[in-house]
C-alpha cells in the first residue's frame, strides 16, 4: 500500500501544472472615427487607432502587461461605431460594471465603452459573430451645415428614391461580392450573404441600412456608392447587376466617403 501512495505522489509530483483559464471580458464600444486610422492597430505608430488605444487602457488597468484584444469589425479610418464589439482576456477579475467605468475614466472622449460583460472561455468577437449591420448617411444634394461633414456622406445632386430602392435589392442574398472590396484585404472567399439592404428618404437625406454575415473591405461604401450611381441616372440596375457578375472591382462605381458609415451593432449567438 505504502509503495503504491509513494508511486502516485511521484506521478502528481511530476505532472504539468494546469492554470485555470484567465477570465474573458467583451466590451461593446461607441466611438467617433473622424481622428481615427480606424480600428485595427497599425505595425507602425503612425497615428491613433481604436484597438490601440483600448489596448493602451488595458494594459494600465493590467499593470502594464500587453493585453490582446479582438475586434469584430476592423472598421476604416474615418468610420464610426454605435456598437463594435471587442473581445480579451485579463488576468484580474473586475466585475463588468467596475471594467466599464475604469476603461471609460482611461480612454479619450472620442471612444467609450456602452457595455462589459463576462463571456465564456474561448469568445472570440469576430468569429463569434452572426452577422453585422452597418448604416449610411447620406446627404444628397443643397447645403448641409458643417456639422454634418463628420458624420454625413454628400453628393451635389439629388437622388431618384425608385433607382435607388432597386439597387438596394439588387445586394440581397448570397453572391460573390468580389467587384466591391478593395485590394489590401485578406480573405479566404469573397461569398457573402446579405439579409438586408434598405434604402430610405428623410427629406433630401439618404439613410442605408445593410446587414450581413460578413463585409469585405469597403464593401458597405461600394454599396453606396452603386445606389449613387442608380440614383443620379450613371447607371442602371441591370448595369450594376452585370459589374457584380463580372468580380472586377474596375467595373464597379467608386466608394462613398467614409464618414457617412458607421457599424450599428453585431448580433451573436445566446450565451449559455
Amino acid at each position: 500500500m505504502r509503495v503504491r501512495l509513494e508511486a502516485r505522489e511521484a506521478r502528481l509530483a511530476h505532472a504539468p501544472l494546469t492554470l485555470p483559464p484567465l477570465p474573458t471580458y467583451r466590451v461593446t464600444l461607441a466611438y467617433d472615427g473622424t481622428d481615427f486610422l480606424g480600428w485595427q492597430r497599425q505595425r507602425a505608430d503612425t497615428g491613433r487607432t481604436v484597438q490601440g488605444e483600448l489596448e493602451t487602457a488595458l494594459a494600465r488597468l493590467a499593470s502594464g502587461a500587453e493585453v490582446k484584444v479582438a475586434g469584430a469589425g476592423r472598421t476604416d479610418a474615418g468610420v464610426h461605431a454605435l456598437g463594435q464589439v471587442a473581445s480579451f482576456t485579463l488576468e484580474r477579475e473586475p466585475a463588468p460594471p467596475e471594467l466599464q467605468r475604469a476603461l471609460n475614466g482611461l480612454l479619450p472622449a472620442d471612444v467609450r465603452v456602452l457595455l462589459a460583460e463576462r463571456v465564456p472561455e474561448g469568445f472570440h468577437a469576430r468569429r463569434a459573430a452572426l452577422s453585422k449591420l452597418y448604416g449610411y448617411v447620406l446627404d444628397c444634394g443643397g447645403v448641409p451645415p458643417p456639422q454634418r461633414s463628420r458624420f454625413a456622406g454628400f453628393v451635389p445632386w439629388p437622388l431618384a428614391e425608385p433607382a435607388v430602392r432597386a439597387a438596394a435589392a439588387l445586394y440581397l442574398g448570397r453572391r460573390d461580392f468580389a467587384s466591391l472590396a478593395s485590394s489590401g484585404g485578406s480573405v479566404k472567399t469573397t461569398v457573402r450573404t446579405v439579409t438586408r439592404s434598405l434604402a430610405r428618404f428623410e427629406g433630401t437625406t439618404l439613410v442605408y441600412e445593410v446587414e450581413a454575415d460578413g463585409f469585405l473591405r469597403k464593401m458597405v461604401r461600394s454599396m453606396v456608392g452603386g445606389l449613387i450611381a442608380a440614383g443620379r441616372g450613371a447607371a442602371t440596375v441591370d448595369d450594376l447587376a452585370r459589374a457584380l457578375d463580372a468580380r472586377d472591382r474596375r467595373a464597379w462605381p467608386a466608394p462613398a466617403p467614409a464618414r457617412g458609415l458607421t457599424l450599428v451593432r453585431v448580433v451573436y449567438p445566446m450565451l449559455g
